[in-house]
């Protein structure tokens, strides 16, 4: 059973047993990957990398709406957004520790030859796709800069 099958599974399932915020994000969830699906000249199925980077960003978003409405002192909308962040981690791989993503980075940083910051380019086109929806992208950025700063 492929993600996309999986979460309109899931869906009924939360449907059924009235889960709101479930309900509600994979629904959010679904909409974003048929939005991509059609977005373009032509109508297209996702693959499960496609559906993952989907879900990446979507999560992205509710981390950064949570820590906007946390600053704007709305406690309750940021619980909502970290709610939905959290049924949406559900459907992504495992993240990476920040000890992996060193690691993988410092094999990237050798694979590309990379000696300084003007060659972070490079390192970030090497990593990237062992990284997606694995690992933060701002904050392997960072690690990435921090790494060829040295």
């Amino acid at each position: 059973m492929g993600l996309k099958e999986t979460l309109k599974s899931d869906l009924t399932e939360a449907i059924r047993t009235s889960d709101k915020v479930v309900s509600g994000t994979i629904r959010m969830i679904l909409t974003a990957i048929t939005n991509e699906e059609v977005s373009g000249k032509e109508a297209r199925v996702l693959t499960e990398d496609e559906i993952i980077t989907v879900l990446s960003r979507e999560a992205k978003k509710r981390r950064e709406a949570a820590e906007e409405f946390a600053k704007a002192g709305r406690a309750d909308k940021a619980a909502d957004e970290k709610a939905e962040g959290e049924v949406i981690a559900k459907y992504l791989p495992a993240q990476l520790s920040e000890d992996e993503i060193k690691k993988m980075i410092e094999e990237a940083i050798s694979a590309t030859g990379a000696a300084g910051p003007a060659d972070m380019g490079k390192v970030m086109g090497a990593i990237k796709p062992k990284i997606a929806g694995k690992a933060d992208g701002a904050t392997v950025s960072s690690l990435v800069k921090a790494a060829l700063n040295k």
